[in-house]
């Protein structure tokens, strides 16, 4: 039987960073407010002409480089964002040219902040039924284009960056499962309101109802983390690692408790990155495997929760 194995991780966060302190020279916020509900202390933000898929385009050549391959050796490509570049082509489309692996898959999922988990599965399946045999999955995002930077409940949350892995074929299990929801009801919680057939009007902003939204996601993503062990005849003691959507400090630690997992065993990057979104799990993903805390052969839960509702959880022995 086929499995598919992570082989390779890799990140990008643009230089250009927005702290606190400067968030409070924005909007009527403090940089206590935001870190006491959020965690968040800076994000990185993109520069006016930098795109999604230059964001991706980084990070893709790292994991491809950890992965010991070359970009031509890629053979499909899904692309979780919330932010493209076009209309079309999409994302993947556009990355590809520029990787060189002409004529694979290439397309991007649009499910929020759960578009890797999503592109994640998606990619899983078909190394698993041979149809793909270096699949390489990215998250990333430019939320600063779509944030309403006089809205102090999401200009302090959100931020831009990518992360990717490179899938392979793999004799013993890596991805061991992958389990993916949704729920159109919740839709008014947390929302872009524009698009191309509304004509981009109202504008182009975030809007989200944060207590709300912060209650619901605990629970879905409670739910999806008892899916994946109980898919696997696990307990929550076989974990060596939860790597999860970094929304913001209050929902993570809520997640800890739940597995009862101590928060050193719990990779936290929102107080360095903010909410970046479907870029997220990947970015945590590659800073803990680069620092040396997620080393191979470890049991990793990795889950994200993003606006429609959209929510997903994989269980991944790196």
């Amino acid at each position: 039987m086929i499995h598919s194995r992570i082989a390779g991780t890799g990140s990008y966060l643009p230089e250009k960073i927005l702290t606190n302190a400067d968030l409070e020279k924005m909007v009527d916020t403090s940089d206590e407010w935001i870190r006491s509900r959020t965690g968040i202390e800076r994000r990185h933000i993109a520069v006016d002409g930098q795109t999604t898929v230059d964001l991706a385009e980084q990070a893709a050549r790292r994991a491809i480089e950890a992965a010991g391959i070359t970009p031509a050796e890629v053979d499909f490509i899904a692309f979780g964002t919330t932010t493209p570049d076009l209309v079309f082509p999409n994302c993947g489309v556009l990355l590809q040219q520029r990787l060189g692996c002409r004529g694979v898959p290439a397309f991007s999922v649009e499910t929020a902040c759960a578009g890797f988990m999503y592109a994640l599965s998606i990619a899983d399946k078909y190394v698993r039924c041979g149809e793909a045999k270096r699949a390489l999955v990215i998250g990333a995002e430019t939320l600063s284009r779509m944030t309403d930077w006089s809205d102090r409940g999401t200009a302090v949350l959100f931020a831009d960056g990518a992360g990717a892995v490179v899938l392979e074929p793999s004799a013993a299990p890596g991805v061991l499962s992958t389990h993916l929801h949704a729920d159109g009801v919740y839709k008014d919680l947390l929302y872009c309101g524009s698009g191309v057939s509304r004509g981009f009007e109202p504008k182009l902003v975030i809007t989200m109802s944060g207590n709300e939204v912060f209650k619901i996601a605990v629970t879905k993503l409670g739910q999806a983390v008892d899916e994946a062990l109980a898919a696997n005849g696990l307990t929550k003691e076989a974990l060596d690692w939860l790597v999860p959507h970094q929304a913001n400090i209050r929902i993570i630690q809520a997640m800890a408790r739940r597995l009862d997992m101590p928060m050193e065993k719990v990779i936290v990057t929102v107080q360095e990155h903010g909410n970046t979104s479907a870029a997220s799990v990947p970015l945590a993903l590659d800073v803990a495997v680069r620092d040396g805390r997620i080393k191979r052969g470890e049991l990793l839960l990795l889950e994200a929760f993003g606006g429609g509702f959209t929510w997903g959880s994989a269980l991944v022995r790196y």
